[in-house]
């Protein structure tokens, strides 16, 4: 019984470790994909940030806008890029608090230089799969949960973890795996199993689809 034991904990321990490694080479990928198309196309360039182009950004900044008055309101924007959906809604809301989170430190370094300088804006580099989120009331995630993962339920995960620290309501998109084609680094999604489990978590979710070819964006409103 006693080795039973203690070949059951030297897997759990060997099973943490390859979760561990796996973590750390895909966020490593990911690091080099980007820094692969900042040589490519430039740093501060959409290209750079995996966009086809410029509009492909803006079609998803603007669904996001069209569904809840942000003024005043508290916002985490996970994946945030250049921070360019800052200066986006800057031209819709005012008095928002805005807190950009990304992984890759070119992507927040010139988020910094571009809107770093105004009031009530934050930014931090880091993994936001690993750290807690601050309480906001809005929680988005344009392109952020586009990325292949290992872990099945990460998706999963993440929204339950954006919902926990939302007092009003999250938004994120997806690639829809009916339609997105394979690709080393992005990843579509079974867009009607995460729709089912966002209603597991909220009365009230919304399926936006037709902006953007492939695209679809999720709306959950406490």
């Amino acid at each position: 019984m006693d080795n039973a034991k203690a070949i059951c904990s030297a897997m759990q321990t060997f099973h943490e470790i390859v979760r561990i490694l796996m973590n750390v080479i895909e966020k490593a990928t990911i690091l080099f994909y980007h820094r692969e198309r900042i040589s490519s196309f430039g740093k501060g360039s959409v290209l750079s940030l995996g966009w086809k182009e410029s509009e492909s950004q803006k079609r998803r900044f603007q669904v996001l806008k069209n569904q809840w008055n942000l003024n005043g309101a508290s916002i985490l924007d996970l994946g945030c890029g250049y921070g360019d959906l800052k200066g986006y809604l800057d031209r819709h809301f005012s008095d928002f608090h805005y807190t950009g989170i990304d992984l890759q430190p070119e992507f927040i370094e010139e988020a910094e230089r571009r809107y770093g300088h105004l009031p009530h804006t934050h930014f931090f580099q880091t993994d936001f799969s690993s750290v807690d989120f601050p309480r906001v009331d809005y929680v988005f995630a344009s392109g952020a949960l586009s990325y292949q993962c290992c872990n099945n339920h990460f998706i999963f995960e993440m929204i339950s973890k954006m919902y926990l620290a939302s007092n009003r309501g999250v938004l994120f998109n997806l690639l829809d795996n009916s339609v997105f084609p394979e690709h080393p680094i992005l990843a579509g999604r079974d867009v009607g199993k995460v729709e089912a489990f966002c209603r597991s978590l909220c009365g009230k979710v919304k399926v936006i689809k037709g902006y953007q070819e492939g695209d679809v964006s999720l709306c959950m409103e406490r």
